[in-house]
């Protein structure tokens, strides 16, 4: 029996937020789903997600919004796609065939209908059908959130914030999870580049949940962006006790804490916190998140001049089995980063044709229909880098470099391009391209100044060019 603080089939009725089930128990264990989803954690008294979604199926079989949040989960997750795994695509049909066969509400009719959207990869119309839901049912959690991963695969960095802007006045405190909507509209502000704001909200957040650790990460966020290292390693090692209990985001807050090191030139702390959590977290969940930190981590060490030794080798373990996913460009990027690393130069060749060939036909899918224009030519940009062609890697990525927000993820994550690009244009032998590396580096520096990568960066290309 799941803990009585969660809400049966008649708190949701009073929330307005009908569930179309007889079973209290579905209900509660919906809701205990929804609350490990908003809190990145996998809580075991409750049997963590994968004990309640077992539990909420056999509670009520033909319970359709347990169906939307078991799936829609799986789908947000990124690590699997309808087009290859049959058992996930036929998941989704049946929330379709109960949804169908059922008298069930206009909203939860939406919420089926936006996650077979984001099956097939239409992630801009599935968005659009939560925000619908949003329109009239405000405090729909499930559907901000799901929108609000939507929106951050896609880089809709406007979206993201203004999404939660607009419910937050329906929001008041006696509502289950509330302070966690702080974060979410921190996030929004700090992608859009309001750091201060962004700061001022995520610890009103803090202070309402000191274990949000999506808060903690926005705060993250906004000391990386502003190069404030210091402080951002003194926050998060004040804090950890607090959010490392959240298991899903805890290797991805650690990973900001090894940037903080980067940053610094402390590389050999930085591989400290790469084997002692990033990796071995990775290695224990197979998320994408934790998967992507630890490949962006080691690329990012190589290009400061640092030997990983043999850790692409036990990183591409992870990566290898997910080449023919291409669920989202943001992904593959971070594959290819992994297979360049191993020198396993057939399965980065296989990458990047699986993604040439769904660029051709790419139907209603979002992230194909952009692998034709943006991932294809980053991959081949990172390929030639990699070979050595540098005058070939800054044509390929200098004309992308305002559109690879499209790819998703955040302005730190994606920042590894940019450093790609500055790095490409000091080692290429031509002249107009060293030129604009050091130009690229300026821009840099007045963005983002007293940054000690900045600086070091700068010193290199004087060295080189000198």
């Amino acid at each position: 029996m799941i803990a009585s603080s969660f809400r049966d089939c008649q708190a949701w009725r009073a929330e307005g937020l009908p569930l179309s089930t007889s079973s209290n128990e579905a209900c509660k264990l919906y809701d205990a789903i929804l609350t490990q989803y908003v809190k990145w954690r996998n809580d075991e008294t409750l049997g963590g997600f994968e004990g309640c979604i077992s539990a909420i199926k056999a509670a009520d079989p033909n319970f359709v919004m347990g169906h939307v949040i078991a799936t829609g989960l799986e789908l947000v997750g990124t690590a699997s796609s309808t087009r290859l795994n049959e058992r996930l695509a036929s998941d989704v049909r049946k929330a379709v065939e109960l949804a169908n066969s059922q008298d069930i509400t206009p909203r939860e009719r939406l919420h089926v209908k936006a996650m077979e959207l984001f099956s097939r990869g239409n992630f801009p119309m599935a968005c659009n059908t939560w925000e619908d839901i949003l329109v009239d049912h405000p405090t729909d959690l499930l559907a901000l959130k799901f929108s609000h991963d939507g929106y951050f695969y896609m880089g809709a960095q406007t979206h993201m914030r203004d999404m939660v802007a607009r419910v937050l006045p329906h929001w008041k405190p006696h509502i289950p999870l509330f302070g966690y909507l702080k974060g979410m509209y921190s996030f929004g502000l700090m992608e859009t580049r309001f750091y201060d704001q962004a700061e001022k909200v995520a610890m009103e957040g803090l202070a309402l949940t000191p274990d949000d650790a999506w808060s903690v990460h926005s705060v993250a966020h906004t000391y990386e962006m502003k190069a404030e290292v210091d402080k951002g390693l003194k926050f998060l090692e004040s804090t950890e006790k607090d959010w490392q209990i959240s298991d899903i985001l805890a290797s991805h807050n650690y990973w900001h804490w090894a940037l903080y090191f980067i940053e610094k030139g402390q590389y050999e702390a930085a591989l400290n916190v790469y084997d002692s959590q990033v990796f071995k977290r990775c290695k224990a969940t197979g998320s994408m998140l934790d998967t992507v930190d630890a490949s962006s981590m080691l690329y990012r060490l190589e290009m400061e001049g640092v030997s990983v030794k043999n850790r692409w080798r036990e990183l591409l373990q992870e990566t290898l089995p997910h080449t023919d996913d291409h669920v989202t460009l943001f992904n593959d990027l971070h594959f290819l980063m992994v297979s360049l690393g191993a020198k396993e130069t057939r399965t980065s060749q296989r990458l990047l044709e699986g993604l040439q060939e769904l660029s051709k036909e790419p139907g209603d899918n979002q992230q194909h229909r952009l692998a034709g224009t943006i991932g294809v030519p980053m991959c081949q940009a990172m390929m030639e880098y990699n070979q050595g062609n540098y005058s070939r890697s800054v044509e390929l990525l200098y004309p992308l470099r305002y559109r690879m927000v499209d790819v998703g993820g955040s302005d730190a994550q994606r920042d590894i391009f940019n450093q790609l690009l500055i790095h490409a244009a000091m080692k290429s032998e031509n002249k107009h391209h060293q030129k604009l590396g050091r130009c690229l580096l300026v821009e840099r520096d007045a963005v983002r100044p007293n940054s000690a990568l900045t600086d070091r960066l700068m010193q290199q290309a004087l060295a080189l060019h000198d």
